[in-house]
């Protein structure tokens, strides 16, 4: 009858063991999903900034064609005048 009782108590031991395991794994598994999200939310904060960022540059780009169109118009204005 001891020798069955040990057992049990054994066998009650591993089952609860088993359970704090899987208690475990599921809030690891909680905090990996819940780190995956954030990582996605960065993500896509990154890429939107990317975006802007890729539009100023553009933005920059042709604002910085404009002047310089402007700066030799300028400059073969004043050739010109001075070749006069």
């Amino acid at each position: 009858m001891e020798a069955a009782l040990n057992e049990l108590k054994q066998a009650i031991s591993g089952l609860e063991n088993a359970v704090d395991m899987r208690i475990e794994r599921q809030r690891e598994q909680g905090d990996i999903e819940g780190e995956v999200r954030r990582v996605h939310a960065d993500r896509s904060k990154l890429a939107q900034e990317l975006d802007q960022a890729e539009f100023r540059a553009n933005r920059l780009e042709e604002v910085n064609r404009e002047v310089s169109r402007r700066l030799v118009t300028a400059m073969e204005t004043i050739r010109a005048v001075l070749d006069r």
